[in-house]
């Protein structure tokens, strides 16, 4: 899960894509990156760190251009404390070209055999985003063979990585002198939209609030498989390259991942979460009496449609309990389990009174590892909660995610392999209530009846690219590098709350 924003304008874009990735910040934070164009030449600054650490006046200064694209980072894949990994990514043939990447190829290692062996091109570190970056212009240097570049070239190119890359990516590219390149996978599992200004820029960005925040009006969402070439004056080029194109984006999206301001493919994010407290409650009444209920509480900040709109339904009062300290870094995994019970009561702090005395229901977006919920719990019980009760907007998350959001291995799971009961006893909770899968992706669908249906992998274990074993799952684990030793943890947890952003 990254975020990337590409423009093109008639005016310099270096405040424009700086103040886009600020919008986009949610969607990662280990590193950020911006090139720019002049004429034919790139400039580019990138550092781990944040938006707002990694760009100082200087560097903005030394980002001129009318043209550019930025990234901010959220490791899946390679390693994940390289600077060198830092987006965007640069190859100087054919043309000149920097890409940006969301989401995670399943085949990586595949294409990195291939590359050396075949194409004979270099990969200098362990990102699957510079896989992708030499695959394209592997292709586009075949589809132009020597000659000028024409935009069917650059539909013939993409067409050609679409069979070749597997898994989920979103991309937007710039070819020096010629314009920007923006295209899909053919499941549309990261999202991509693109908007215009008055002013006749275009600008393509991972979330619509990236284009909304930024006084662009959204027009539309690049479809799966669809590409997309934006000349410097502005002119759009847009092509289905895909030969079985299917709407399945991630639902994740619209559970935890997405700001809720946020429209992706046509479906409002916080309309989708108080679907799911709706859907939830159904969920809670055959398992909790209402009347044994006395407050609802959301564990910040994602929850608090779903925890809203079940409060609502069951006719229970919804309060505050927990005030999210936003001075506070990554910090809710980190290695050490006395650490991580420390950081959560770091980040949260609890307002005794609406716990005292009383039976609570806390309600959260989802539950991955189990330790986050079950510290939670017992910052409840301290605080002198008769009976806590936990509800997830979310299914179990049984298995691990391929496509960009980093899910741990099985193991580390507290729902794999392990009954609800079995859950309910390791958090240390009285009840605990899950979404069921049907029920979300009925909640989340029935805003867009286009979409032919999502990639819920980590509730259900279907894969929807169809590639996907133990097997590779395990050599997609074992190209990963880690954290160093001592460092924070960047994982989905990690990430501050959508409305933190």
């Amino acid at each position: 899960m990254c975020g990337i924003v590409g423009v093109v304008s008639s005016a310099p874009v270096n405040q424009l894509i700086y103040d886009a990735l600020l919008l986009l910040q949610h969607r990662g934070q280990d590193a950020a990156g911006i090139v720019t164009q002049q004429e034919r030449k790139f400039f580019m600054h990138k550092a781990k760190g944040m938006v707002r650490d990694v760009f100082r006046t200087r560097n903005m200064r030394a980002l001129p251009g009318n043209v550019g694209l930025g990234q901010v980072r959220y490791p899946t894949a390679g390693n994940a404390y390289s600077e060198e990994e830092a987006q965007p990514f640069y190859v100087n043939a054919p043309f000149g070209i920097v890409l940006v990447h969301n989401g995670n190829l399943t085949n990586a290692r595949v294409l990195r055999s291939e590359l050396f062996l075949t194409d004979h091109r270099h990969t200098n570190t362990d990102s699957d985003s510079e896989v992708l970056l030499n695959v394209f212009a592997h292709e586009l240097e075949l589809a132009t063979r020597g000659t000028s570049l024409q935009i069917e070239s650059i539909f013939t190119a993409v067409r050609a990585v679409h069979r070749r890359v597997k898994g989920s990516y979103a991309v937007i590219a710039l070819i020096a002198g010629h314009g920007l390149v923006a295209f899909r996978d053919p499941h549309g599992i990261r999202p991509l939209a693109m908007g215009r200004s008055e002013d006749g820029t275009v600008m393509v960005a991972s979330e619509s609030v990236a284009l909304e925040g930024t006084s662009h009006v959204l027009d539309r969402n690049i479809a799966p498989g669809e590409a997309i070439f934006v000349t410097p004056d502005g002119q759009v080029h847009a092509q289905q390259c895909a030969e079985s194109p299917q709407l399945n984006p991630c639902i994740f999206e619209f559970v935890y991942l997405a700001r809720p301001d946020s429209v992706l493919d046509g479906i409002s994010v916080y309309q989708a979460r108080l679907n799911l407290g709706e859907s939830l409650a159904k969920r809670v009444i055959s398992t909790v009496p209402p009347s044994e209920i006395d407050v609802i509480i959301p564990i910040p900040e994602s929850s608090r449609p779903s925890a809203t709109q079940l409060a609502h339904l069951l006719g229970i009062p919804y309060r505050e309990g927990f005030v999210k300290n936003r001075y506070v870094g990554r910090t809710f995994i980190m290695p050490g389990q006395g650490v991580r019970k420390k950081s959560v009561r770091q980040k949260l702090n609890v307002i005794a009174s609406e716990f005292k005395g009383r039976n609570v229901m806390l309600v959260d977006d989802s539950i991955v590892r189990g330790t986050t919920s079950q510290e939670i719990v017992q910052m409840a019980r301290d605080a002198g909660a008769l009976k806590v009760y936990l509800a997830s907007a979310a299914p179990p998350v049984r298995y691990p995610n391929v496509y960009g959001i980093d899910m741990p291995t099985n193991g580390e799971l507290v729902a794999h392999g392990r009954t609800v009961e079995e859950v309910r006893q390791v958090i240390g909770c009285d009840a605990l209530i899950y979404q069921d899968v049907e029920g979300m992706k009925a909640a989340v669908g029935c805003l867009n009846p286009a979409i032919a249906g999502f990639d819920a992998s980590c509730f259900d274990g279907v894969y929807v690219t169809g590639d996907i074993t133990a097997e590779s799952i395990a050599c997609m684990n074992a190209d990963r590098v880690g954290t160093e030793e001592g460092e924070e943890d960047t994982s989905r947890l990690a990430l501050p709350n959508s409305q933190a952003a």
